[in-house]
This record gives structure tokens, C-alpha cells and sequence, in this order.
């Protein structure tokens, strides 16, 4: 499951949710009919009825959501949809978070750095979010000045890395 949203609180009186948007396509993923998954799953699907955007966000209503009691239950909830729906990037340099989620980091020489947990999207590059072996967690920016070389087919992604980045 690939998470495209995830719903911040109710806005308003007649059931309508902010979501904080984790796609780079929220008009397709948001589009009214779009069914979504929810985690937890209980939760949904949830059906988009329509969606407007709102300070950097979305303001979204789903159907059968109908005021702002059924609103607050969904607080937190993520929105997700099925990763093997969603095409592969035609730019060989561009990747979609699940593919680089797992992958190992590892250094030119090969020495293991981490693993990619989770991708944090910043208005200026997104940021690849490692588990160390030492149990810290680092925030690596995702540009190929640190990062050369990504090999999805043997799960590794290479880093070269400015002294001290990963001891902040």
C-alpha cells in the first residue's frame, strides 16, 4: 500500500476533513469517486466525494461522512491506495516512494549505512529517512550528489555522503 494522505482533523460542521496530502498527484487521487484505503483498515474504504484544496492541504469530503462526529473518527486515519495500480515513472532518474522503501544504503565501498524506512517530502528535495544499525535514525537529503547510484534490482542504494551528516 502506498499512503497518499493522511487526515489531520474535521473542518467544519457537515463532515469534510483536512487532509495533509502525501502524493505528487492529489487531483487523480483525490478525484471524486476515487475509493480509498484506509489504514486502519476498519476505518474504510473511504469513497472521495469531493476534494478542494485549502492552505496547502486538501479539504476533502467523502461519501456517507456526514458531519463533524464522523469527521473527528477519522482523525489520523492514513489514505492509501494499491502500489501495483500505480505506473512506474518513464524517467529512469525518477523513483516512486515504495520502491525505495527497504532498500539498503550503503557506502562506495559497500559497508552498510542503513536501511530507507520512510521518504519526508520538503519543498526543496525530499529527504530519505534511514534506520541505522546502531538504532539512531538519519535524514539524508535525495539528491544525486549523495545519492549516485539507486539499484532497485539489487535493493541497495549507494551514498556518498559529507563527513559528520549522518552524526546530526
Amino acid at each position: 500500500m502506498l499512503v497518499v494522505g493522511e487526515i489531520v482533523r474535521p473542518h467544519g460542521v457537515r463532515g469534510e476533513v483536512v487532509v495533509d496530502v502525501r502524493t505528487d498527484e492529489p487531483g487523480e487521487r483525490f478525484a471524486p469517486g476515487t475509493v480509498l484505503v484506509t489504514d486502519p483498515g476498519p476505518a474504510g474504504p473511504l469513497t472521495v466525494e469531493y476534494a478542494k484544496p485549502h492552505l496547502g492541504r486538501l479539504i476533502v469530503a467523502f461519501e456517507g461522512v456526514e458531519d463533524r462526529d464522523g469527521a473527528e473518527t477519522l482523525r489520523r486515519v492514513q489514505l492509501c491506495v494499491d502500489s501495483d495500480d500505480i505506473p512506474l515513472p518513464d524517467d529512469p532518474d525518477e523513483f516512486l516512494d515504495h520502491q525505495l522503501i527497504g532498500l539498503t544504503a550503503v557506502d562506495p565501498a559497500g559497508e552498510k549505512i542503513g536501511e530507507v524506512v520512510r521518504i519526508d517530502h520538503g519543498p526543496a528535495h525530499d529527504m530519505l529517512v534511514l534506520s541505522r544499525p546502531d538504532g539512531r535514525t538519519s535524514l539524508v537529503p535525495f539528491v544525486s550528489a549523495m545519492v549516485p547510484e539507486v539499484d532497485l534490482a539489487g535493493g541497495r542504494l549507494v551514498m556518498t555522503l559529507p563527513e559528520g551528516l549522518l552524526d546530526l
